[in-house]
């Protein structure tokens, strides 16, 4: 009698009537994408070379590196930012003090979209969900005393990335430092604004034309920069599952390797500096199997696919952060636990790089004090669980490669729909993407409405009770002292090199012209943020959704 006849004998004579006696919690099991549980998982034929291999080779199932955390722990990346430039710069010297190994910006709305803090615009938002970042004196200060030669730095920036990153760049060279020693990260996924989060500012086309800049860019002066950070986080967040995630995630960065293609960039010169942003939400171990999916199909797209001949280029390198929206403001507390085991998920799975969320996200900015128990629990996984001192170690457990399979297999059934739309940008004016993320969502608020899925303390195990948790505040007065800033810095900067610049900007935005070379000069001359995306929004117009979307 082979395993799958013994197995069978099992549930039909020792399960089933204890089942009949004892009913299971459920009919079914299964993951929130859907994907059914076994009572029991056996090992099934697999081409271990094939679906596995050894950590650090193709398929990179394992992981990407051949020790992973035996070498050295991801990067421990909080992401903050709030108010103005200094008390953003004095959060980030608490979190590296605190242990933290790199910084990670969360920028306000209208530095996400391009406004300066005196547009009308801007008006009530400045330094609310993030730093507000208008012109270089602000990134200067925002960087005082941090030394960008020794810290990799991560920017949540889109649409405005070119400007932003062009800041960094001219702080570096203020502070001394020459650009092929910076590390670091802009997300700069646009097609994603477009799905499931909003900050975008150009159509299409040109949106992507910055993006391709900043490749050939960065590919010949700032060759250890991540030029983008392909996003399934926001994805996720909108409302999809695993499998969307890590589908729709690797269908826009197929949209961003052809493009790159299609600018005359050879795959191998540009595809080490493509890095990824996924989610860690609550079912643990379809989490590790997402991350192990993604980077096995991933590797497969570049080699397969794209042809890329470095074993580098087929490596899925990626961040993660514990999932927003499964916060929650009742017993705010237990996103304690919740961020913990979304963050030893992330870790099983092998992510390069982690920021774990406070336990008061849901009500408000975090204090200090939280931040700092969302850091130590990611230092608590690192030195105390043990798990990072093997390399892959959830390996050869049957459920694990079993899922891991069956969300790769998922993953590409939607790839394939994509491309048959004609790819992700196609499928995004179509409304599929966005449609199928809707849907997703709605499935998953009706489970949470009916029960089938609890969410302690929110529709099972509910108190009431008043939460007693530390504040952080936002001064009001920070907008007018933005302003003020900006009116100083308009009055002493040389009016007519401005008015040249700017002139500049809008001819070479109407050609085919490198644009990064001048963003870098425009603000070493103090040329704002607002000013620069001003110029580029009337050479390119902004996008607007179609209203069926």
């Amino acid at each position: 009698m082979d395993l799958k006849e013994q197995k069978q004998k099992w549930e039909s004579e020792v399960l089933s009537p204890l089942i009949r006696k004892y009913p299971e919690r459920k009919p079914e099991f299964s993951t929130p994408s859907g994907i059914p549980l076994e009572s029991v998982s056996i090992p099934d034929s697999m081409d271990y070379m094939e679906q596995l291999g050894f950590p650090g080779e193709y398929p990179f199932t394992r992981g990407v590196q051949p020790t992973m955390y035996r070498g050295r722990l991801w990067t421990m990346r909080q992401y903050a930012g709030f108010a103005t430039a200094e008390e953003s710069n004095k959060r980030y010297r608490y979190l590296l003090d605190q242990g933290q190994t790199g910084l990670s910006v969360a920028f306000d709305l209208p530095t996400q979209i391009g406004y300066d803090a005196d547009d009308p615009m801007a008006t009530g938002e400045v330094g609310k969900v993030g730093v507000s970042i208008s012109s270089i004196r602000d990134m200067d200060i925002l960087f005082k005393n941090i030394p960008l030669d020794r810290v990799s730095t991560s920017m949540t920036i889109n649409a405005p990335a070119s400007a932003l990153l062009a800041m960094y760049i001219a702080v570096a060279k203020r502070q001394g430092v020459e650009t092929r020693r910076l590390r670091g990260t802009i997300q700069n996924d646009i097609l994603k604004e477009f799905v499931a989060r909003g900050t975008y500012i150009y159509p299409p086309q040109p949106s992507m034309r910055l993006i391709t800049d900043i490749f050939k860019y960065c590919k010949e002066f700032v060759p250890h920069w991540n030029t983008i950070s392909i996003s399934g986080y926001h994805i996720r967040e909108a409302g999809s599952t695993a499998v969307q995630e890590v589908a729709f995630t690797l269908a826009d960065a197929i949209a961003y390797v052809q493009a790159a293609i299609d600018v005359g960039l050879q795959v191998d010169e540009f595809s080490q500096q493509l890095s990824f942003f996924f989610a860690a939400h609550n079912n643990f171990l379809e989490e590790i199997a997402k991350f192990r999916a993604a980077r096995r199909l991933w590797a497969k797209i570049m080699r397969n696919r794209f042809g890329a001949q470095d074993p580098k280029s087929w490596m899925l390198r990626f961040h993660t952060q514990t999932g927003g929206s499964t916060l929650t403001a009742q017993q705010p507390e237990n996103n304690v636990v919740r961020v913990a085991l979304q963050a030893l998920a992330a870790v099983m799975g092998g992510t390069q790089s982690l920021h774990t969320n406070s336990m008061d996200e849901a009500l408000w900015l975090p204090t200090e004090k939280s931040v700092r128990v969302a850091l130590r629990t990611q230092q608590v996984i690192g030195y105390e669980s043990g798990v990072a001192d093997t390399i892959d170690p959830m390996a050869g457990s049957y459920v694990i490669e079993s899922l891991t399979d069956e969300v790769e297999r998922q993953a590409m059934e939607y790839i394939q729909k994509i491309d048959a739309l004609g790819g992700s940008l196609k499928a995004i004016e179509l409304g599929y993407l966005q449609n199928e993320i809707q849907e997703a969502s709605y499935r998953y608020q009706q489970s949470v409405e009916k029960k089938e899925t609890l969410v302690v303390g929110v529709n099972a195990f509910e108190v009431q009770e008043k939460v007693e948790l530390e504040r952080l505040s936002v001064d009001p007065t920070i907008e007018k002292n933005q302003v003020e800033r900006l009116r100083i810095l308009r009055s002493e900067r040389d009016a007519a090199r401005t008015s040249d610049l700017l002139t500049r900007l809008e001819r070479d935005a109407r050609t085919d012209t490198n644009l990064m070379p001048l963003f870098i000069e425009c603000v070493e001359h103090d040329i704002t943020l607002g000013e620069i995306n001003g110029v580029l929004r009337q050479v390119w117009g902004e996008y607007h959704p179609p209203a069926w979307i």
